[in-house]
């Protein structure tokens, strides 16, 4: 073959193989829909990549941020809130932080935080918002295909948060955000561990059962699988909304 040949059928394969890893490509689209700014943290599952040159950054109101998932990406995604930052991007925040980063690289959100998981199949995506951690914001995660369900929890749990799992501002005045049980009281039954770790023996405590009721479709403790997580076949893209209530 020519070289000038092999050369454009060298080209045209690469660029095909480009255009069908665009193709498969999942897109969540992140929109705030709060009143204040957010920050997403992004942390991937083990062995996955981050995204988004750290996986951190700031989301004003009403705008919203197309983050591209890579073929079989696993990981979380919240919102953090009351953040400051400086030019090198130490700072912290009022809610979820990530070791006083703006660029969480890889770690997780401090507790309470609301948090959307989701994996990526071949031919199935799995996918959730949990409350396992407690609660800071509402999320809503949609598939934008066919008849894919939501997952998410919408109501404002602060605005009901028992007293002894309320997270309070600096000023006292308000609820920041909502422990939950296991990190309020760092017990085994509410915790799902020791004798409680099986879902025969962990079951729904009154606690749980308060965010289960204001958000039917999140987890509201460790072993809340079956009303819970979510599945899509077929390769969906998905809209993962911060303060979808209206009265946020």
């Amino acid at each position: 073959m020519p070289r000038s040949l092999f050369i454009i059928v060298s080209v045209s394969l690469l660029l095909t193989h480009i255009a069908v890893e665009e193709v498969c490509a999942t897109t969540i689209t992140l929109y705030n829909k709060c009143t204040h700014p957010v920050w997403p943290g992004i942390q991937p599952g083990a062995g996955q990549p981050i995204l988004n040159r750290g996986g951190g950054f700031k989301l004003l109101p009403t705008k919203s941020y197309h983050l591209k998932l890579p073929p079989s990406w696993s990981g979380r995604i919240w919102g953090r809130h009351g953040c400051s930052f400086d030019a090198s991007g130490r700072g912290s925040c009022a809610t979820g932080d990530c070791g006083g980063s703006l660029f969480c690289n890889g770690l997780g959100g401090a507790p309470p935080a609301t948090l959307a998981e989701i994996t990526l199949g071949h031919e199935q995506d799995f996918y959730d918002v949990s409350l396992v951690d407690g609660y800071n914001l509402g999320i809503a995660l949609t598939p934008l295909k066919g008849k894919c369900r939501p997952a998410g929890c919408v109501s404002d749990l602060n605005m009901m948060c028992p007293v002894g799992l309320q997270v309070r501002s600096h000023d006292k005045r308000r609820v920041v955000a909502c422990k939950s049980a296991c990190s309020a009281f760092n017990s085994p039954r509410y915790c799902c561990t020791g004798r409680f770790g099986s879902p025969q023996s962990c079951k729904p405590t009154a606690y749980s059962r308060i965010f289960k009721a204001a958000c039917p479709r999140a987890y509201s403790y460790a072993y809340d699988d079956p009303s819970s997580i979510a599945t899509c076949t077929g390769g969906a893209n998905y809209l993962l909304t911060f303060c979808p209530h209206p009265h946020h």
